[in-house]
């Protein structure tokens, strides 16, 4: 018997599930985007907005949901684009059955972003149409040609991305300074585009220098500024203390700039790495004009060292914190308020530990004066053979400052890493390519990792070291300048001179102190 075989039509649409002979309007959204702020790209901005409003609106099978917008946003990913996931929860809220965009590099330049995006709206019953391409992503052949578009475009991305870094490198080359003028307290961009000072926020930044060489602490120095009001770059009262340490070992406000502190590590993530040397950097000195000196802003980071080796130990309360030591105990001397409600306040210097210890510390109380008496007397004594001194200050910045062989022990111990990162993956990789025996592949592996551990810690201490040697350096140099260009003798104080020679005072219980200098000379004087 003859087989008899009837066709029934399709009666539904299998992506919408809407009967094929409805008359219901497809509702319809589009989506525009440029990825820059300029004036160009804004009236493109615009004209796709008037485009797409016109072009829904001719078609009589087609109802106007909306034009959904991002503008001055890249494409490389869409988790930034708040326009754009709009639409998209829109769509998979049923409001949306089309979306219409001009091309699949306007809807995302990420290969699997645009993608997952398609299929996930494709399972809610939302179809894309890419005008440039003519894709329809219910048509059948419509996926394969969004991968390879999508493709494509990412890699046109990452051609973009790598002419906008070659860009940025060259101009870092040539010594070209840029800033964030909204996140950069002190300047403003000038007539000519270059950074001018703010007189008004650099009188902040001075502030800030100056209550760090009082002896406060960054959390001190932010109480200091929230009481009067002083409102940070972004107009915030609340200070931090991360803001307050970036200010003062900030480059800038000597008016050098390190270029290409940062890089881009993915161009699809825009993810930024500090740079630890894996690309160049370039240091530009008397790049712009100056808010601190650069005699100030060395004092202040030698200051930031001291504080760093003395750790928890440091007390922030004024100029004399954490450098008057008590000889019986080895504590330092801290400031105690005396008769604080009554006519005989005073306030004096004592050893934090008088009391503390089964036998009190006999060394005196000291006040401000006290210090400061002491301080010239020494400074007198080391000055009256002046030639002396500096000449020993130079001898010891070129013997006990010198890094050379630091240097060059750092960049083998570097090699050495690299090689043993090199064989450990070598090992790896053969490993996972050929059978061998895996009780002499896991004594290679952790043989070389033994090797790499080895060389990282050398390498630590090695860079220790130096830093060290380069703190000590700026240290004896700030102390050769000092005395270099100071008079031989003084008879008032100089709080200057006392924050950049000083190094520490050491009470004894006899009423005498040895002013320690940062060049190592000691001085005995008496209170």
């Amino acid at each position: 018997m003859k087989k008899s075989i009837t066709v029934i039509p399709a009666t539904k649409n299998k992506f919408t599930s809407i009967p094929t002979t409805s008359v219901t309007k497809r509702k319809v959204a589009a989506y525009a985007r440029v990825s820059t702020d300029s004036d160009e790209q804004f009236t493109s901005y615009e004209a796709q907005i008037d485009y797409y409003t016109k072009f829904i609106n001719r078609r009589e099978d087609w109802l106007f949901v909306k034009v959904y917008t991002d503008e001055g946003i890249s494409g490389t990913n869409t988790k930034n684009r708040n326009g754009f996931n709009e639409m998209i929860q829109d769509a998979l809220g049923g409001k949306i059955d089309l979306i219409v965009t001009k091309s699949v590099s306007r809807f995302a330049r990420n290969t699997v972003d645009s993608l997952v995006t398609v299929r996930k709206l494709k399972e809610s019953g939302t179809e894309v149409f890419f005008e440039k391409e003519n894709i329809y992503t219910f048509d059948s052949k419509g996926e394969l040609l969004i991968t390879i578009m999508s493709s494509l475009a990412q890699e046109e991305s990452r051609s973009l991305s790598e002419n906008v870094t070659w860009g940025q490198r060259k101009r870092f080359s040539d010594g070209k300074v840029q800033m964030n003028y909204t996140r950069f307290l002190g300047y403003e961009k000038g007539a000519d585009g270059k950074p001018v000072i703010n007189e008004k926020e650099a009188q902040t930044v001075r502030l800030i220098y100056r209550l760090f060489m009082e002896g406060k602490t960054p959390c001190g120095i932010c109480r200091e500024l929230e009481k009067p009001g002083i409102l940070t770059v972004s107009g915030k009262q609340k200070w931090s203390a991360s803001t307050v340490r970036s200010i003062l070992t900030n480059e800038r406000y000597k008016g050098d700039a390190l270029l290409q502190k940062k890089f881009t590590v993915d161009f699809l993530t825009k993810k930024m790495k500090v740079n630890e040397g894996e690309v160049p950097q370039y240091y530009v000195e008397d790049s712009h004009p100056a808010i601190i000196t650069k005699r100030e802003f060395d004092i202040v980071q030698a200051e930031i060292a001291r504080r760093k080796q003395l750790g928890s130990s440091y007390s922030g309360n004024d100029i004399f914190s954490s450098k008057i030591l008590c000889a019986d105990c080895g504590g330092f001397y801290g400031l105690k308020l005396w008769h604080s409600k009554d006519k005989y306040k005073c306030t004096i210097y004592q050893c934090n530990n008088k009391f503390k210890n089964a036998e009190k510390c006999k060394t005196p109380n000291l006040t401000a004066d006290d210090i400061r008496n002491a301080f010239i007397k020494a400074y007198n004594i080391v000055m009256a053979d002046r030639t002396t001194v500096l000449e020993d200050c130079k001898i010891m910045i070129d013997t006990v400052c010198n890094s050379t062989k630091l240097n060059e022990e750092i960049d083998a111990l570097t090699a050495e890493l690299k090689v043993v990162s090199e064989l450990v993956s070598e090992c790896v990789n053969e490993n996972a390519r050929k059978k061998q025996s895996q009780d002499a592949y896991t004594k290679k592996y952790n043989s070389l990792v033994r090797r790499y551990e080895r060389a990282e810690k050398h390498l630590n201490k090695a860079t220790a070291e130096r830093e060290d040697k380069v703190n000590k350096e700026r240290e004896l140099r700030l102390f050769f300048e000092t005395l270099e260009n100071k008079p031989q003798l003084i008879d008032t104080w100089d709080e200057n001179l006392w924050i950049t020679l000083v190094e520490k005072i050491e009470v004894s219980h006899d009423k005498m102190c040895t002013v320690f200098f940062k060049n190592g000379v000691s001085v005995k004087v008496d209170i």
